[in-house]
C-alpha cells in the first residue's frame, strides 16, 4: 500500500527595500501578489530592474490627498457624475516599465477601470525635491506616460511653484505652465476647476522648520610642552 506524502507548502518570496536592484520580467513583476510586498514601500520595474522606494513624504502626499478630494467632489456633483470612472493613489501605469504615479484619473470609460488594462486618462506626479526626481518626472515619465496613452500628464512641482500638463502633439510632447496664480481647466473634466494655489498652500503647511545650525566650535590650542614658568 503506497503510503501519500504530504506536499510542502510552496513559499512565495516577500520583497522589500533589500530586493531593490533585483532582475525581473515584466510577467514576474506584474505575477507579485500584495501579501508579499513589505508596507511602506513603493515598487516600480525599470527597465528590467525592480525599485523598491519609500512612500512619498507629508509634502507630496498631503496636496495628493487634497486634489483627491477635489476630483470626487467635482466627481459627485451634476452634471459631471458620469465624467469620473475612476481616481486613486499610488497607482501602477502599464508603460513599457511599470510606473508607480502619484494619482491617476480614468474618464470616458463609462464603467469601472480596469486597472490591468485600462490606461488612466490622466495621470499626475508630486515632485520630489532631489534634481535627479525632477528631470525623471519632467522627461523620462513624460515619454513613457504619452506614450502609452496617457492623454494628459500633470507634473506639479512645489518648489518651483509651477505645474505642467503634457500633451502628445503631432511631432512631440506639448505642454502648458501653471503658474501659483493660475487655475487650470481641461476639456478632459469639464466644468472642473483646479487651484494650483490651493495645492501648493497644502504643501507648504506640512513644511518641516529647518534646524538652526550649530556653530563650530573652535578648537582650544594645545597647551604647550613642559612645565609653565614661574
Amino acid at each position: 500500500m503506497s503510503q501519500l506524502t504530504a506536499r510542502k507548502p510552496r513559499i512565495r518570496t516577500r520583497y522589500g527595500p533589500g530586493s531593490s536592484g533585483r532582475l525581473m520580467t515584466t510577467e514576474q513583476f506584474d505575477a507579485i501578489q500584495p501579501e508579499q510586498l513589505q508596507r511602506g514601500c513603493r515598487y516600480e520595474l525599470i527597465n528590467g530592474v525592480l525599485v523598491v522606494s519609500p512612500h512619498p513624504g507629508t509634502g507630496e502626499r498631503m496636496p495628493n490627498d487634497l486634489l483627491g478630494y477635489l476630483i470626487r467632489q467635482y466627481g459627485e456633483t451634476a452634471p459631471y457624475a458620469s465624467v469620473i470612472d475612476g481616481t486613486g493613489p499610488e497607482q501602477t501605469v502599464l508603460t513599457t516599465n511599470r510606473r508607480r504615479a502619484d494619482r491617476v484619473i480614468w474618464t470616458g470609460l463609462g464603467r469601472v477601470p480596469d486597472e490591468e488594462k485600462d490606461i488612466p486618462s490622466i495621470v499626475i506626479e508630486f515632485v520630489s525635491k532631489r534634481r535627479r526626481d525632477a528631470l525623471r518626472d519632467n522627461e523620462t515619465k513624460r515619454d513613457e506616460y504619452l506614450a502609452a496613452g496617457v492623454k494628459e500628464y500633470w507634473v506639479i512641482d512645489r518648489f518651483r511653484r509651477v505645474m505642467i500638463v503634457y500633451r502628445q502633439g503631432e511631432i512631440g510632447p506639448t505642454y502648458d505652465i501653471v503658474t501659483e496664480r493660475d487655475t487650470y481647466q481641461t476639456d478632459l473634466l469639464p466644468g472642473f476647476v483646479l487651484p494650483l494655489s490651493a495645492l501648493l498652500a497644502e504643501a507648504d503647511r506640512w513644511k518641516r522648520p529647518r534646524k538652526p545650525r550649530q556653530p563650530k566650535q573652535s578648537r582650544k590650542p594645545n597647551p604647550p610642552a613642559g612645565g609653565s614658568d614661574g
